[in-house]
């Protein structure tokens, strides 16, 4: 198994400069060889792929130094040479990139109505996917399908299983949560509740698994491979089952001192009445599981919430007045958002299909014209890149970038 060299020296704080997106910057002082191999990795990561010359220039250390660590890293088969690039002034060059087979992590996504898992190399590629479908994730057969699962993965990376560097759980933090929504009973979900799903995960695998709320985990995939690599700050909304979302400050994943930072699932969408009765959720107004139920209403199948059968045919009334409504919500969120945070955008992104997804941020578009922006700055509406893989992905990407990436606290840490 890989294991990243250790030191205990820290990266060096140097001046203030104009903050850019992941920007990798080494330092030539003696016990930084860790972090520097780290700088040297993202450097190749973010640009495909380096000569020498240019990591050098990038990182700011020196050629000797870049010599050391691009030999270090081509032993530990991290990274790979390249054909030399010849017809340029001077010496051919030969780019150095990251080896796919380098490293992987596996991603779990365990939903409410379905259970994901990936295998992503070290250049962030899926290899493997395995999918379960269900009305509710029981634990007593869902968690025996994960470690089987597990093992088959494993199994299949033969040679390469030493290579595995880490699990990332994705879920909601209370997986028993919104029973009362899914119509299930107190005891069903309180069996949720009571399980530690890292510690039940940790116990079916040798490398170490990490666990993130599942829409923070989504957005980790889009401040990674997707809309982030060229947005610093921006509220990440994505829409499923139930919708939630996250927050991307300065390129980093915030989540606040009790993780509601991006939580929009159970923002209130009105004051509440004069009874004291409480106003609505988002939750109960954007999210697919009402989509489902208007399909249920007519005697059609409520998945087809999530495929190409939405726009079409039966279903397509009952999607066009649920995208009215969604959006409605969606624009009052974003308002909201923007009234509080000084971001570049608002993404959206979701498990629904993307001709849906279009069309949806479109109808918010038209409803955010309906409100005084007088006193802020106009939200800029983008769709994600990532899609329904977006929470598995970032579950395998948390373990990646811990060993791999110089900013350790790029992503939200939480427990179980």
């Amino acid at each position: 198994m890989i294991a990243p060299r250790q030191s205990n020296a820290q990266p060096q704080e140097g001046p203030v400069e104009s903050p850019q997106l992941l920007r990798p910057r080494g330092s030539n002082h003696v016990g930084m060889r860790q972090f520097n191999e780290r700088v040297v990795l993202q450097a190749i990561r973010l640009n495909g792929s380096c000569p020498k010359a240019e990591l050098a220039r990038m990182t700011g250390l020196t050629a000797q130094t870049i010599g050391l660590i691009t030999t270090r890293l081509d032993d530990d088969g991290l990274i790979q040479k390249q054909d030399r690039v010849r017809g340029r002034v001077g010496q051919p060059s030969v780019p150095l990139a990251l080896n796919p087979d380098g490293a992987f992590a596996i991603g779990i996504k365990i939903g409410r109505r379905s259970a994901d898992w990936l295998l992503v190399d070290f250049a962030g590629q899926v290899r493997q996917r395995h999918s379960l479908d269900y009305a509710f994730p029981d634990a007593a057969t869902l968690l025996p399908a994960i470690a089987s699962r597990l093992d088959r993965m494993q199994a299949e990376l033969g040679d390469l299983k030493e290579r595995l560097i880490g699990v990332g759980v994705a879920a909601p933090f209370q997986m028993g949560g919104w029973h009362r929504l899914l119509g299930l009973s107190e005891s069903q979900s309180d069996t949720w509740n009571q399980i530690d799903l890292r510690a039940q995960v940790q116990a079916m695998t040798e490398v170490p698994v990490s666990f993130a709320k599942d829409t923070s985990a989504a957005c980790v995939a889009e401040l990674v491979a997707g809309r982030g690599r060229d947005l610093k700050n921006f509220l990440y909304l994505f829409v499923d089952t139930f919708v939630g979302g996250g927050l991307v400050i300065n390129s980093h994943l915030h989540g606040g001192l009790h993780g509601n930072a991006g939580a929009v699932a159970s923002l209130p969408m009105s004051m509440p009445n004069p009874a004291g009765t409480a106003p609505d959720q988002l939750i109960s107004h954007a999210s697919l599981w009402e989509l489902e139920r208007r399909f249920e209403t007519l005697g059609l199948d409520p998945h087809a919430a999530y495929d190409e059968r939405a726009l079409s045919g039966p279903f397509e009334p009952a999607t066009r007045a649920w995208v009215t409504h969604a959006a409605e919500a969606l624009a009052l969120t974003v308002v909201s958002g923007t009234a509080f945070l000084d971001i570049d955008a608002v993404v959206i992104d979701g498990s629904l299909n993307r001709k849906l997804l279009t069309q949806l941020i479109e109808a918010t578009q038209s409803a955010l014209a309906q409100y005084s922006w007088e006193g802020l700055w106009p939200a800029k509406l983008i769709a994600g890149e990532v899609g329904p893989d977006a929470r598995a992905l970032g579950g395998a990407l948390m373990p990646l970038h811990a060993n791999f990436a110089p900013d350790q606290d790029l992503f939200l840490k939480s427990g179980a």
